[in-house]
Parts: C-alpha cells; structure tokens; sequence
C-alpha cells in the first residue's frame, strides 16, 4: 500500500504543478499585442503541450486514488467524513483542469475575452484545492 501511495502523491503534486503553470501561460497570452503573432504562437505551443501532460498525470493521479480508496478501503467506514470532502475538492480540481482545457481552444480560436488579472486570479485556486485537499488528509478534521 505504501507503494501506491507514494506514487499517488508523486502524480498529484505533478498533476497540481501542471494546473499551477498553465494558468500563467494565460496570463502571457491575454498580455500578447495582436501584433506579436509569433509570441502568440509559441506561448499556445507550450499551452497545449502542458495541458496534454498535465492530463496524462492526472489519470495515474485518479486511478491510484481510486485504488486507495476502493482497494485499501482508506477514507471507507464510520468517522471518514474528510474523504468525503476531499472527493469533492478532486471533483473541483477536474472541473478546473476541464475549464484549463476549454480556455486552451479559446485562445487557440481567438476567443478569449478576459484580461491577465482575471487570469492572475483565476490561477490561485489549484493553490487553494490542493491546501484543502492536504488538510483534510493528514489532519482529518471530521
């Protein structure tokens, strides 16, 4: 189980340092002139690379998880009312790595409408998901 557990958190924290990255990248490309085509080119490159391996991280993040959970029976039972929340911080965090990926084709169909401050923010919450996610963990608060 230690195993599998290690490597549950080696590709969540992958997962995460993808979903903290690719955000700034929006940052990058809201501030490009319409001019400067080639700095748009390459930051949508690197945008669409990270979110491709980002994606591959997750799933060994999520099927680990699972196994954890469904395999181990960790977070199963009476008292475990913590995995419970944390079941919906990962929900969060797939629905944000979904939303990351609309935003790529937005930008590659030049529709994005938002400013790089909105992006600034928009960039704290995997931050804010893998704080909780953490907490509820190791200290089990219900």
């Amino acid at each position: 189980m230690l195993w599998v557990k290690s490597f549950h958190i080696v590709f969540v924290a992958s997962w995460f340092a993808g979903l903290f990255y690719l955000p700034r990248i929006f940052v990058n490309l809201a501030m490009v002139p319409p001019e400067s085509v080639a700095e748009r080119q390459r930051l949508l490159l690197m945008a669409r690379k990270l979110m491709r391996f980002t994606t591959l991280l997750a799933v060994p993040a999520l099927a680990l998880g699972l196994w954890l959970w469904l395999g181990y029976g960790i977070g199963r039972g009476p008292g475990n009312g913590w995995m419970h929340a944390k079941l919906a911080v990962v929900a969060l965090a797939l629905g944000y790595h979904h939303l990351c990926g609309r935003m790529v084709r937005q930008f590659e169909a030049g529709a994005n409408r938002r400013g790089h401050v909105w992006y600034r923010w928009f960039n704290e919450a995997p931050v804010l998901m893998l704080v909780a996610a953490v907490v509820l963990v190791v200290v089990k608060p219900f």
